[in-house]
């Protein structure tokens, strides 16, 4: 059996043995080089770094395109850190979920330093502070989630964590906050140049993090706290720089599956942590094959050969375009549409979903046949591509434990980018028809049905989160499922007019009579939801 702790140069074979990939280089060196010349800080720990950007770094230390190794700052959980990182000497393995059913594995050691980065932890707050003082700091990447970037409530309102982080610098308790506390720390230093990188998975992440920033610093120099320098410093891209990203792998949470497996391969660390913050780690992660990562090239202060370890680095508009690419078109709304029927049909995995002829018909009629002829084409990830690959290698793939449930939480919020947007170009361009969309209106009828919270065998069940469920629901509550005679229109019309959720006008386009059609289909009794689909795939869809 190996460990994270052993020696891998030393114990190389037996890694070998255990079908382990090693790194080629000292950690012990690395770590001696990141305490004199930091490169490169990450904030958030969790699953998807140790994933992706770790595995990154680990790439480019191999190839000798970096000396210096990477200094997580964890802003949420400090379980992590001791239990997780710091156990295992910064360590852990990669375990990459092949769709043929094989895992490739690699001792990630590209992580030097690691700390809970909060006001009330002296060491990792004093520490990430001489790290920003130092001139050699290049770039921090941000994997915090959307919500880690948030100063607002639901109601667009400061949070009073905000408005307290704005009042004074010394113990910021927002994330927003602490980060631009520690820009302080850099712009007294000597004013250095640094890139934000924000690689969470939304669009304009760039965006949401310059801006958070700025808001506090504004109010830091409304409030003499600070220097008006200061905010200029931010303001000046060839100082500071918020590049715009788009990311894209799945990674779930340490799986036991993946655990036994790993014992039988002879691999020694495969505890899962489960925090009291209920947080999900483990000495390794899984993650899919499939991945992209596509950064905005703006690095003042220079940056690693990223490109050299599979990362595009392009212009802003590319970086848009190949996020509209992967939101409106070619990922999110085939998503959506197995999350609607996987509900009806009571299915319980994605996998299992696109194993069905008929859903899976249903995607790519979908996808190929509706959003891809209108999605601009980035350049750099051709789209039909990327849809291939959703399709035979990614949605597929049984070691991915993705759910339908999980995908349909906060669809009415989804709806106008994952469906609007590929409406919106078939209404704009004169070579396209709105009136030849089939297989967005069924989808849309589907989640009408969805909102009744009765499956297609007539069972009830609980739809997922969303924050107009209650409202939505109230409009289809007194619907029939025997096919008896009731008013479509009546009843989905103040759900089709409702302009948040469709900007488009559905009714003068034509598509709510066809959604209305649809959603009555699906009410003809036990299996209706299915027999429609089905119907429209004969009437309707193509072969791809």
């Amino acid at each position: 059996m190996v460990k994270l702790l052993d020696d891998y140069l030393i114990k190389a074979e037996e890694f070998k043995k255990a079908k382990i990939k090693i790194p080629n280089f000292n950690q012990d060196k690395v770590i001696e080089s990141t305490a004199d010349n930091p490169v490169w800080v990450h904030f958030g720990g969790g699953n998807l770094f140790r994933c992706f950007h770790a595995v990154v770094a680990q790439d480019l230390l191999n190839q000798g395109e970096l000396n210096s190794g990477l200094i997580v700052a964890e802003t949420y959980d400090d379980e992590v850190i001791d239990k997780s990182y710091r156990a295992y000497n910064n360590r852990f393995l990669s375990v990459t979920m092949k769709s043929d059913g094989t895992f490739d594995k690699e001792l990630i050691a590209s992580v030097a330093e690691s700390f809970y980065f909060n006001a009330e932890n002296t060491e990792g707050w004093a520490h990430l502070t001489k790290v920003f003082e130092n001139p050699s700091l290049q770039l921090t990447t941000f994997s915090i989630t959307e919500k880690g970037y948030s100063l607002r409530d639901s109601k667009d309102q400061l949070t009073p964590l905000a408005l307290e982080d704005m009042q004074g610098r010394s113990k910021p308790k927002t994330n927003m906050g602490a980060v631009t506390y520690l820009l302080y720390a850099r712009f007294k230093a000597g004013k250095f140049p640094i890139a934000m990188v924000s690689t969470d998975n939304f669009s304009e992440n760039g965006l949401k993090l310059q801006e958070a920033i700025l808001t506090i610093a504004k109010a830091w120099v409304e409030n003499e706290i600070v220097e008006q320098d200061f905010y200029d410093y931010l303001i000046n891209p060839k100082k500071v720089s918020f590049p715009w990203s788009m990311i894209d792998r799945i990674t779930p949470n340490p799986s036991e599956k993946v655990a036994k497996l790993l014992t039988a391969d002879g691999f020694e660390d495969t505890e899962i942590l489960h925090s009291q913050k209920h947080t999900n780690i483990a000495p390794f992660g899984n993650t899919e094959e499939v991945h992209y990562l596509v950064i905005e090239d703006t690095f003042p202060n220079g940056r690693p050969a990223l490109e050299k370890a599979g990362v595009i680095l392009t212009d802003r508009e590319t970086v848009n375009d190949a996020d509209q690419m992967k939101v409106t078109a070619c990922l999110n709304p085939l998503h959506t549409a197995l999350a609607i029927f996987g509900s009806l049909l009571d299915y319980h995995s994605i996998w299992e979903e696109v194993a069905n002829p008929d859903l899976l018909a249903l995607v790519k009629n979908l996808g190929y046949g509706e959003a891809l002829p209108v999605v601009k084409n980035p350049k750099i990830i051709n789209p039909k591509d990327f849809i291939d690959q959703l399709l035979t290698k990614r949605l597929p793939n049984k070691n991915i434990p993705d759910t339908p449930q999980r995908i349909a939480a906060d669809t009415s919020q989804k709806i106008p980018v994952r469906y609007g947007v590929t409406i919106g170009h078939h209404i704009d361009n004169p070579r396209f028809s709105v009136k030849e969309l089939e297989f967005i209106p069924l989808v849309i009828a589907a989640w009408c049905r969805y909102l009744i919270g009765i499956n297609d065998e007539l069972k009830s069940f609980s739809p997922s989160p969303d924050p107009l469920l209650g409202e939505l629901q109230a409009f289809v509550a007194e619907v029939k499922l025997d096919g008896s005679q009731q008013e479509i229109h009546d009843i989905l019309k103040p759900i089709l007019s409702n302009h948040q959720i469709f900007p488009n006008e559905m009714y003068q386009t034509g598509l709510a009579q066809k959604i209305e059609n649809y959603f009555e289909q699906m009410l003809q009794g036990k299996g209706a939801v299915l027999k429609t689909l089905q119907i429209v795939l004969k009437e309707h869809g193509k072969k791809y």
